[in-house]
């Protein structure tokens, strides 16, 4: 899993057969203290995240199992809503 931060929705009008009534977000890649870490991506989102949010997303093959039995093609979901992170130095 990677942490990101939702930096908003994508629609689309014409799109796989699959991917009818999923929500597609924008999510930003980052650090445990919250620092940008890599491109936007676009993101599947399985458990109702909106703008702003800090999210765990899975990549490959994992992001379309949570929508089993359905065949989702999709190569990012978002599976958690983080409501608080700690990140201590060692």
């Amino acid at each position: 899993m990677r942490l990101a931060r939702v930096a908003g929705s994508l629609w689309c009008t014409a799109k796989d057969r699959g991917l009818s009534d999923r929500k597609l977000l924008l999510v930003a890649p980052c650090d445990p203290g919250g620092r940008p870490s890599g491109p936007v991506r676009v993101a599947a989102d399985s458990v109702g995240a909106g703008a702003g949010e800090l999210v765990f997303y899975v990549e490959g093959r994992e992001a379309s199992l949570p929508f089993l039995p359905a065949e989702v093609p999709v190569d990012a979901t978002v599976v958690a809503i983080v409501d608080a992170a700690t990140c201590e130095t060692l």
